[in-house]
Order: C-alpha cells, then structure tokens, then sequence
C-alpha cells in the first residue's frame, strides 16, 4: 500500500540500521516523544536494531497519559451530574480516577460516550438540547484543533447546552521541563510528527539552540523512526544541535496555519497540571475569554475539585524518562491492562502499555514483521 509498505521495507530498514551502526562511536540517549513511537518502536523491535550504546528513552506524548488524576475526577463528577451527557475518546473510558474510572460510571447508568471527535459531542448535544451535553477534551495540539473547532461553531450557531472540560497540553514547554531537569539525560530528540503536521517545527528551533540538542521530526512507521534516529546520531556525533524534518511528506516549517488561527481564536496558553511532570508554565490551553461560556468546569462548578496523584503509580518517571515501564515493580503484577494502577498501562499509547503488549511477543525484526 502506498505510503505505508515502502516505510516497512525490511531491507531499507536494514540499511538504515547499518547506517546507524556505522555513525556512532559512543553513547547516547535519545527520546521518542511520542507515545505512538514508542509503540511502533516496541512493535518492530527498532530499539534491539540499535547498536547497544545507543539508548531510547520513553517521553510525554501520550495524551491520556499525562492528563492529570483531578480532571478524571471532575469528568466523572459530570458523568453522575443526572441528565448530564459526558463524551469522550475511547481511551479515557478506563483510566483510573481516585475511586472508579468512566467505564464504571457508564455500567453504573451515567451517560457516558466514547466519541472519535469533539464535532460528533457537538452533534449530540443538538439531538438532546434538553440535556446538559459536555466534550472532556485532552491531548496536545493535534487534537486541540477540532475541539477548537467544536467551541467555534458552538457559539456560532448558540448551542446552549454544549461546553467543553478542557485539559490540553502543549509539547514544547514539556520538552524544555525535561532538558531543565537536575535529573535529564536526553541528549536528542525525536518530535512528534503529527504534532509538527499542525505547528510547524519553528517552536522547536529556539530550544535546540537554547540546550544545545538535536530535534528531528519524525513519524511514526519504522523506516520514519530509524531515518530520525540516523538524523540525530549524525548531529551529535558532528556536534551540532539543528531542528531537521524527516517527516517532509506530512510537516511543513510553518505547519497548519489555519487550524493555528483558529487555535489561538479560541484558546488562550495557561499555565497546566501534567501527570508526572508537575506545574509546569505556559504548557497549557485553556479557554479564551471569547469562550469562557463554554467551560464546563464553571457551568458544573467544579474549580475547586483537586486530587493528589497516588503514590504507588511510578508513570510519572515513566513519563520522564526516568524509569523503563518493566523496571516498575508493580509491572504485569498489581498493574496490569485489566487492572492498571495509572493512564500509562491503559492508553493506547502509553509505554507502560507498549512494554506489556510486546515485550515478549516482539522477537521480530522490522525485517520479519513488516
């Protein structure tokens, strides 16, 4: 299939692999930090092609992942508000809150949906105009321009009983909140193509230059992750720190320019809560006060619900790289996919969830899966 076989070529993904091999004469650690390529990463056994010097280290980018235990709880509380509707994607439905997940909440009798866009929420509401109708709304800036979209034509066609809970990220601050850290040993970065598809790479320019680091944007099929590992090995065995873009057929420098205009119409930066990651400034999008109508947060009353984040969950260091998800020592024993301790084990793109599903099953080489 075009645009998807020629990027699982074995052979190419073999020679990249020498190519890599050929570059490197001492350590380094690199960062994925995307959560969807450390899943192709454990898939394809990409990281058991790499010389053993070179390490691969788990970021972020998973949008479940770091939305923080308060903002489950406050979807929840919506979900049991009677004749509130509470949609959502599919893989917030069985992250754990403080006391039971959204899942539990549905099989209880709350009217829970799982939604693929914040326009099907949209739609909902329209068909039920009696009833309170609410898009719990995460990830980063690869979803936050449909919710944008949503909030936009809500106001404009005055859909009284639409609103949004709103917990979007922002990846470069996160970044520059890792490379900042006492403990950080990223030394490389590979960037999230499909975030780079809507932002452009110009974000990422200041911050290679400011910690001296490459950053290649990279996609999410094995030869897209091998040629951005190759990119940044080249860079740091060369001695330069340059943002370089290995996914041209999807990103362009300047990114999406109408989804960001209308990004910055219905969003404001603010300061956001991460799982794991702590506060950290200007990481956030919250909405504008042009929007401020539809945040459900004040429609439900809900500012002051707060949640301390459990201590037996270590996805925090999973999320910083600090700690491999198998080296947990509640791994594939107190947590599980079936009963998962944090976000991490249950997303789709969580790591945690990636070593579970292919750390015994991925005994093939891109050569032999693809």
């Amino acid at each position: 299939m075009k645009y998807l076989s020629e990027f699982r070529d074995p052979a190419a993904a073999r020679r990249l692999a020498d190519a890599i091999a050929a570059t490197v004469t001492r350590p380094w650690t690199l960062m994925e930090v995307c959560g969807g390529q450390t899943h192709s990463i454990m898939k394809y056994g990409i990281d058991r092609l790499l010389p053993e010097s070179v390490e691969l280290i788990h970021g972020p980018g998973c949008p479940v992942c770091v939305t923080p235990l308060e903002y489950i709880d406050k979807a929840i509380a919506i979900a049991e508000t009677p004749g509130a509707i509470l949609c959502t994607f599919g893989d917030m439905l069985r992250v754990p809150g403080s006391g039971r997940d959204l899942l539990s909440v549905k099989a209880a009798g709350g009217d829970v949906r799982a939604v693929y866009s914040p326009l099907d929420a949209l739609k909902i509401a329209r068909a039920h105009p009696d009833r309170q109708v609410v898009f719990f709304s995460v990830g980063f800036e690869t979803t936050a321009p449909g919710t944008a979209m949503a909030a936009f034509q809500a106001q404009r066609d005055a859909i009284a009983n639409f609103s949004l809970l709103v917990c979007h990220v922002r990846v470069p601050p996160a970044m520059e909140a890792i490379l900042s850290s006492p403990n950080n040993r990223v030394q490389g970065f590979l960037a999230a193509g499909h975030v780079c598809a809507v932002m452009g790479y110009a974000e990422y320019e200041p911050i290679a230059e400011r910690y001296r680091v490459p950053i290649v944007v990279t996609g999410f099929e094995p030869l897209d992750i091998l040629a951005g590992i190759h990119d940044c090995l080249v860079q740091l065995e060369q001695g330069r720190h340059e943002v370089s873009n290995e996914y041209a057929r999807a990103v362009t420098h300047d990114g999406n320019v109408p989804a960001q205009a209308l990004m910055r119409q219905v969003f404001c930066v603010v300061d956001r809560q991460w799982r794991g990651l702590g506060s950290i400034a200007q990481s956030g999008l919250g909405l504008s006060a042009d929007y401020a109508s539809l945040d459900a947060e004040s429609r439900f009353e809900l500012h002051a619900l707060s949640t301390p984040e459990p201590a037996e969950c270590l996805s925090g260091l999973v999320l910083q790289g600090a700690l491999k998800p198998d080296r947990c020592p509640a791994f594939g024993s107190r947590c599980t996919p079936e009963h998962p301790l944090g976000a991490t084990m249950v997303s789709s793109e969580g790591a945690c969830a990636a070593y579970y599903r292919y750390r015994h099953t991925a005994t093939a080489t891109p050569a032999e899966t693809a």
